[in-house]
């Protein structure tokens, strides 16, 4: 692999203004196809093999016309202190609001509190629901502006009035923290390079790879229902790998002018070291994301297909746009050395008057860590073990209402439907009742509805509702707690037993579903899902790792650190997003459960982020050690030459994610802080300290393979060590005396 990268680095940079017509050529397609795409639709949330799903599709199929995925709100209305919604002045106010509302030409239908029963007993607080023929974001502009203004005027007719639903969801966005993230990144790289221009490659390809990427999924938004969350997750990770494996190779291509070579050899030796350690890094992010299909959740499998294209473009333009900026950019990129500090290393002896370089940090670091490998050791494993102890107390579960910030209109009106009709009301169960392979249908509603006003925590049922052919039925269930409480996870596992005796009865199916009911069946499917993923994902990535270091230690090693490093991340997560600790600095305004995807996609980006710094750093001690020297020296040259770059990529990494922190959406803000503190424990904890501490323990039982294993092993040569006889003729002399 390593010859063939070395020919397309030399060949990229020759042919440059090929290459860069090529992406450029991409980009600019990418992006007609991104304005000229119909707006994406409907992204609809399907959840396959659930049995909230399957009652879902059951009402479509009974009930056709209902718009069952169509948008909802429902406008909730208070009386003065002192007064009440009944009064006359207050009721034609509703009245007047509820007509107001019919008139839109996207609302299916409206409910006027006093007809449908839904005033508060206390006569304090009303509700008029609102359905739609379309889903919240297929929803026009002018039909939220109607809802808003219906609801003002209400307003200045003296009424506290709120809106809730998903009427009025918006297209997420992330905020002004985002261009600080790269902003950041921008200093480091000019830290880390010295030169503006240097600095500038690694951003410039990460954002036409970003570019391509985002505008390519906008463009197939609508035909494959890909949602808004999908092309901010798949910049989010396509940022920072592509500015981390450009990061990479212009480092490695200073360092080779550093030892006298050509511009043109020293770019395809860049490609052939770095740039195979970028293939696979990628490769392993790529399996982790694309891994989450796994889980069998369509929403999950698009945002991962997504994110691993955009990280597969990013390690096609570091292997090719890079070398081809390099070749335009000549002698303004200078050789490791010049105009600052060796990144792998100090100056040689002779450019320093004669006298021994002094060891950088990473070589000093690395000094100290074989020569206390248990202290450090054992340092690392317990302060990651104490952050992760947030973890065990992990409560998982969906966004709703209740968690928006109380400055929402949607926060504030859940609030008034509790005040005025207890915590359950905001989280309905709807039960389906499938009674056509009964005998008798109608008795089979009466039994359902019997047997749920009989279970413990049920305040208020209403009659069965069939449909037109008599055979299927709904049943409103309202719990007497909030949604996402223990108590109505029980009330519904508690109707599906009970239901079970009905099918035994009557023959008759008894189905729950409800935006609460699917909450729960999302989160069982996760933690279903958990172990065959990390099975697969990290099989697959351990089998990847062995061909690379051609060890079975090492590998091994990585795995564990990974886990480490995702069980200490989640322990922030829970500090911060459920326990409230530092919230007000993360712009937290609401705590509440994690959300049920976040465990399983951090360890799936998590893994990927992980092996990229353990390819890294590791292969440049194999390639030391595989160059005849000792364990413990080859780890000390390993970080002589990697750690600055390490750091660097790392500390990137890490900006990058943590300005997706201000997003306005729950989901982004809660996985960009999750992932910048898992690079923050992976890098400098895991990969800087328990690393190189393990490996200075096992000293060449590391680097042991089985002699039956090695032979069947394909060489992929990523230390380049087939780089010896190209291009440089007097290491072909020493290769052929060797």
């Amino acid at each position: 692999m390593a010859t063939f990268l070395y020919k397309l680095g030399r060949l990229a940079f020759r042919r440059r203004h090929f290459v860069a017509l090529i992406w450029v050529a991409l980009l600019t397609l990418a992006g007609v196809g991104a304005a000229s795409a119909p707006p994406a639709g409907s992204t609809s949330f399907s959840i396959p093999g659930t049995e909230a799903q399957k009652a879902f599709d059951l009402l479509e199929e009974r009930f056709p016309g209902q718009s069952a995925d169509g948008a909802t709100a429902r406008v909730v209305f208070k009386a003065p202190d002192g007064e009440k919604m009944t009064d006359a002045a207050h009721r034609a106010t509703v009245e007047k609001t509820v007509g107001e509302l019919a008139d839109g030409s996207e609302v299916a239908s409206v409910a006027d509190p006093y007809k449908a029963d839904a005033v508060s007993r206390d006569g304090t607080i009303a509700y008029a629901s609102v359905r739609y023929d379309v889903s919240g974001m297929e929803l026009e502009e002018s039909t939220k502006d109607a809802l808003e203004d219906a609801a003002q005027q209400a307003r200045d007719a003296g009424l506290t009035v709120e809106v809730g639903g998903d009427a009025l969801q918006a297209v997420p966005h992330t905020g002004a923290t985002e261009i600080i993230g790269i902003a950041v990144a921008a200093v480091v790289l000019v830290i880390t390079f010295g030169s503006l221009v240097a600095a500038g490659l690694p951003l410039l390809t990460a954002l036409i790879g970003v570019g391509i990427g985002v505008s390519t999924i906008a463009a197939l938004a609508s035909a494959l229902e890909l949602g808004s969350t999908t092309s901010i997750l798949a910049m989010m990770i396509g940022l920072a790998v592509g500015i981390d494996y450009a990061l990479f190779i212009v480092s490695r291509y200073r360092a080779e002018l550093a030892e006298g070579r050509e511009r043109e050899e020293a770019a395809g030796r860049a490609v052939g070291t770095a740039g195979s350690a970028v293939v696979f890094a990628g490769l392993t992010v790529v399996i982790a994301l694309v891994g989450l299909a796994v889980v069998n959740i369509p929403m999950l499998t698009k945002m991962g297909v997504a994110a691993a294209g955009t990280v597969a473009i990013a390690v096609l333009i570091a292997l090719t746009m890079i070398p081809a900026l390099l070749g335009y950019a000549g002698r303004k990129v200078k050789p490791a050395g010049e105009k600052g500090k060796l990144l792998g290393g100090a100056r040689a002896a002779g450019k320093n008057g004669g006298k021994p370089a002094k060891a950088n940090l990473g070589t000093r670091w690395a000094s100290f860590v074989v020569r206390r490998p248990v202290a450090v050791l054992l340092l690392g494993v317990v302060g990651l073990g104490a952050a992760a102890v947030p973890a065990t107390s992990l409560e998982l579960g969906l966004p709703d209402d209740g968690s928006q910030p109380t400055s929402t209109t949607q926060r504030r009106a859940y609030d008034l439907l509790s005040e005025g009709f207890g915590p359950g009301f905001n989280g309905p169960l709807m039960v389906v009742t499938d009674a056509k392979g009964s005998d008798d249908p109608q008795a089979a509603f009466t039994e359902v509805t019997d047997e749920i006003k009989g279970l413990k925590g049920v305040v208020a049922v209403t009659p069965p509702a069939p449909n037109k052919a008599g055979d299927t039925a709904t049943i409103t269930v309202v719990p007497d707690s909030k949604p996402s409480s223990v108590q109505t996870e029980d009330l519904v596992h508690a109707i599906r037993d009970a239901g079970a005796d009905v099918k035994s009865d009557t023959g008759a199916e008894v189905l729950v579903t409800g935006s609460t009911a699917m909450n729960i069946d999302v989160s069982q499917k996760l933690n279903d899902a958990l172990v065959p993923y990390l099975v697969l994902v990290v099989g697959l990535a351990f089998l990847l790792l062995i061909v690379v270091f051609r060890s079975i230690l090492v590998p091994l090693k990585a795995a564990l650190g990974f886990l480490l490093s995702v069980l200490a991340a989640l322990g922030a997560v829970v500090a911060v997003f459920q326990w409230g600790w530092l919230s007000g600095l993360m712009g937290v305004e609401e705590t509440g459960p994690v959300m049920s995807m976040m465990p399983i996609f951090m360890v799936g980006v998590v893994f990927g982020l992980a092996m990229d710094y353990e390819v890294f750093l590791v292969t440049r001690m194999r390639e030391a050690y595989v160059h005849g020297e000792s364990p413990s020296q080859a780890v000390v040259t390993g970080f002589k030459h990697g750690a600055r770059v390490v750091t660097a990529a790392a500390v990137i990494m890490m900006a990058v994610f943590a300005g997706f922190i201000g997003s306005s959406e729950s989901m982004v803000k809660m996985i960009g802080f999750g992932l910048a503190v898992a690079v923050l424990f992976d890098a400098f904890v895991v990969r800087m300290a328990i690393v190189p501490a393990v490996l200075a323990l096992l000293g060449k039982k590391a680097w042991w393979l089985p002699g039956w294993l090695d032979r069947a092993l394909p060489n992929v040569d990523v230390e380049g060590e087939g780089l010896r006889a190209q291009g440089d003729p007097d290491e072909k002399r020493e290769l052929v005396r060797t």
